[in-house]
């Protein structure tokens, strides 16, 4: 990763990295010969002076048993990326003692977001036609 200059988050990374080794009890001459590389060059990964690829990363998750994500957990944030990026927000789920509550809720506040009043009008005209028709 020659020329990138490493930052914060490279620095957090490099000392989980060393956290998690110590606790499995690696040395640094174990988990260098897992990446192929000089356990100099590990030193500079876990001092965040170079910059550790995902393939080392994903090495060193499996060598501890450590989720990658974990790794990331508390990452200093030096953007305006929200923590669940561009994902559409969470889905809640349904629960109610009455089974079409939940959806009701949710066809109601969509409606609300996004429908002008004329058009809110319309759609209780729809949902009255509606009832009407299932109550023959």
């Amino acid at each position: 990763m020659a020329g990138q200059k490493t930052d914060a988050r490279d620095i957090y990374l490099g000392q989980r990295m060393a956290e998690e080794r110590k606790r499995r009890s690696l040395t640094q001459r174990k988990v260098a010969q897992s990446f192929g590389m000089s356990a100099a060059q590990l030193q500079k990964y876990e001092k965040g002076i170079n910059r550790v690829s995902a393939i080392h990363l994903e090495i060193l998750s499996r060598m501890t048993g450590v989720p990658l994500s974990e790794f990331f957990t508390e990452i200093p944030h030096l953007d305006d990326v929200p923590d669940r990026g561009f994902a559409d927000a969470e889905q809640r789920t349904f629960s109610s003692d009455e089974p079409w509550a939940g959806l009701a809720a949710v066809v109601v506040q969509h409606v609300s977001d996004h429908f002008d009043e004329p058009r809110r009008r319309d759609f209780g005209l729809v949902i009255d036609a509606l009832q009407r028709q299932l109550s023959r």
